[in-house]
């Protein structure tokens, strides 16, 4: 059974590409949301897996998102893939229940291991 994976980010081709990159190698999209509002709205609908969530968004961000998905969802694991990635906002994901935190540039490969890792912790694959 294919991993099922929520995109969150709000530029769209940003996400076009995660959803593109991440069916290809065999990943379930279960849904993409442009906001955090849209996130938290739509992960106890879409029951992803895992939830990759872009830190800087408009209005709520990423870290926000996080609290309140995982408000309602306790176990949801969440990977912030942010361009802006430094150690005080690893801290603050980390207090969110944030998993993983993944700066973009290190690129999708880093990102399929660690959804793949973080899934193997919840269920067998």
């Amino acid at each position: 059974m294919p991993v099922k994976v929520l995109i969150v980010d709000d530029t769209e081709h940003v996400r076009k590409m995660l959803v593109d990159m991440l069916e290809l190698d065999g990943f379930d999209v279960v849904g993409e949301a442009g906001s955090g509002h849209d996130a938290i709205i739509m992960a106890p609908r879409a029951e992803p897996d895992v939830i990759v969530m872009d830190y800087r968004m408009p209005i709520m961000d990423g870290v926000m998102t996080a609290k309140a998905i995982r408000k309602q969802r306790p176990s949801q694991a969440i990977i912030l893939y942010t361009a802006y990635l430094d150690e005080q906002l690893e801290t603050m994901a980390r207090e969110a229940g944030i998993a993983v935190c993944i700066g973009k540039v290190e690129g999708l490969n880093q990102l399929e291991r660690h959804i793949t890792e973080l899934v193997r912790d919840y269920r067998p694959l």
